[in-house]
Parts: C-alpha cells; sequence; structure tokens
C-alpha cells in the first residue's frame, strides 16, 4: 500500500503554531517515506513527523525535515499497530510567505509480507528442524 498526504503552509504557521497534518494509515510495517518540498521552499519550509507526539522523523529531536526541489527519501522499518496508526506531521515556514505543497508519502505493508519468518522460526529453519 502507497499512502500520499499534502498540506500547502500558509504564511502565518511559525514553529509555535506549525500547521498539524493527521495522517491516517492502517496497521502494519512503514518501510519507505518520502517528503517532497517544492522549488522555491529555499529550505524555510520545515517538517516533522510524530507518532502519538513523540518525533519519529527526523530521529533527532527538535530539527525538522527540510528541503529545496528535493525529495527526502529513505528505507524504514517503523512498525504500526492495528488502532494506532495516526501519525502527525508538523509543518511551518519561516519565510513570511506562502509556499507550494508539502508531499508525504509512506509505503507500507503487511509485518508478514515484510517479515514472513520469526527469528525463531528462521532459526529452525536454518537448522533444519521444521
Amino acid at each position: 500500500m502507497f499512502y500520499v498526504f499534502s498540506l500547502k503552509p500558509t504564511e502565518d504557521k511559525t514553529e509555535a503554531n506549525a500547521q498539524e497534518l493527521p495522517m491516517k494509515l492502517t496497521g502494519g510495517v512503514i518501510h519507505q517515506v518520502d517528503v517532497v518540498f517544492q522549488d522555491g521552499c529555499a529550505h524555510k519550509t520545515y517538517v516533522k513527523i510524530c507518532d502519538n507526539g513523540h518525533q519519529i522523523w527526523p530521529s533527532n529531536r527538535g530539527n525538522y525535515l527540510r528541503g529545496n526541489a528535493t525529495v527526502i527519501s529513505f528505507r524504514e522499518f517503523y512498525e504500526l499497530a492495528p488502532g494506532l496508526d495516526t501519525l502527525t506531521a508538523w509543518i511551518w515556514n519561516d519565510c513570511g510567505a506562502a509556499w507550494g505543497e508539502v508531499v508525504i508519502q509512506f509505503g507500507l505493508l503487511p509485518k508478514k509480507v515484510i517479515q514472513p519468518l520469526s527469528f525463531d522460526e528462521l532459526l529452525a529453519a536454518a537448522a533444519g528442524l521444521e
């Protein structure tokens, strides 16, 4: 499954009152994350993604993803439990003007697809026990 969310930040949003973008997914494992910054953002549009109030991307707390005509794309293995599957992006800019959309995309698959065997099952199979 592939999910796409977007938001056009407004000029009145700052770090103190960043725009909130709830992103409803499904239970499973996020294996791909893409954040698209349009040309003209000039590294002045900021994005962080949180799970239940806990910042997950970027990993270093208090920092933000930024770019200009850039796609920040990375592989991941982040598990979402069914029912606890809404992430939140916080987006703002410090340029005093509205910019184009920020697009956030997730690749998500059931855990059984990404990790078909548990560690114990893998060891047993390697040992020829199953």
